[in-house]
């Protein structure tokens, strides 16, 4: 049940609001009896709730009369108070995370070889936008076959946001799709791509013919591979993230000719109705 409690009033002080709206002007030695708040806390409980403009009080009057602010009023006020609170905690926490961003960023990052794996569609994309939030400096993205089990309209929405946000920060992007899965994507994708990210600078589409599988290579030290179901090819079933900084120049060194050799792609064809 609801409790002027979850809005920030003590327990005397959700007593003495609720008794002041039943006996309308009163002193506060008649408040005290009729909320069961102690004569030694009444003034306190008062004075808190003038203090968040709950109560009014008529200093003229002797001895000194309280009255209970409207119901609306009051929900409001305390709602406002909350709010503010809320909003000086988030920008608390917002300035522990700058400082942690800074402090963290100027770790050493880990050497060697690393791998993990995600099994099953959701998981796949979670960890597929996870490693392009990673991103530094450059994002090659590979895309020969479109998995039918991925709703191409949600992931391609969550991947156009994290291209966007990616360029933001700097990054070169890189994408190279076979011209069948050019032509099998949604208009709706190719407007998404066409209105956020076909004029910038960093971004460039181009396709070539008789490319196969599906990888991301992330600031040329981390490569990220849709396998497929080997029961059935068309179907992906896990993702494979691997940091390995001589797998992943032998992966540059592979795509650079295919991209040199691709054909541009204006996705402006793609808002032709």
């Amino acid at each position: 049940m609801a409790s002027l409690r979850d809005l920030g009033l003590s327990e005397y002080e959700a007593r003495a609001y609720r008794s002041l709206l039943r006996t309308g002007a009163t002193t506060a030695k008649e408040l005290s009896r009729a909320s069961d708040v102690p004569m030694g806390r009444i003034y306190d409980v008062l004075n808190s709730l003038e203090q968040h403009s709950l109560v009014r009080s008529q200093a003229a009057s002797r001895p000194k009369k309280y009255v209970a602010v409207e119901p609306d009023t009051a929900l409001d006020r305390l709602l406002e108070t909350k709010h503010r609170e809320l909003e000086e905690k988030a920008e608390q926490y917002q300035a522990v995370v700058d400082d942690l961003t800074d402090e963290l960023e100027t770790a050493e990052p880990v050497q060697g070889q690393f791998w993990t794996a995600a099994v099953g569609m959701e998981e796949s994309v979670d960890l597929l936008l996870e490693r392009l939030s990673a991103a530094d400096s450059s994002l090659v993205i590979v895309a020969g076959t479109l998995s039918p089990q991925f709703d191409i309209g949600r992931v391609g929405e969550l991947i156009t946001e994290e291209l966007e946000a990616a360029l933001d920060r700097g990054v070169n992007v890189s994408v190279l799709m076979s011209p069948d899965l050019v032509a099998s994507l949604p208009k709706t994708v190719g407007k998404r791509y066409v209105t956020r990210l076909e004029n910038h600078p960093q971004f460039e589409v181009r396709t070539t013919e008789q490319l196969s599988g599906t990888f991301n290579l992330i600031d040329d030290v981390e490569v990220c591979i849709e396998v497929p179901n080997p029961l059935d090819p068309g179907e992906a079933f896990a993702m494979i993230d691997l940091k390995d900084a001589e797998f992943a120049t032998d992966i540059r060194e592979m795509f650079d000719p295919r991209w040199d050799e691709a054909e541009p792609l204006t996705l402006s064809s793609f808002s032709d109705d």
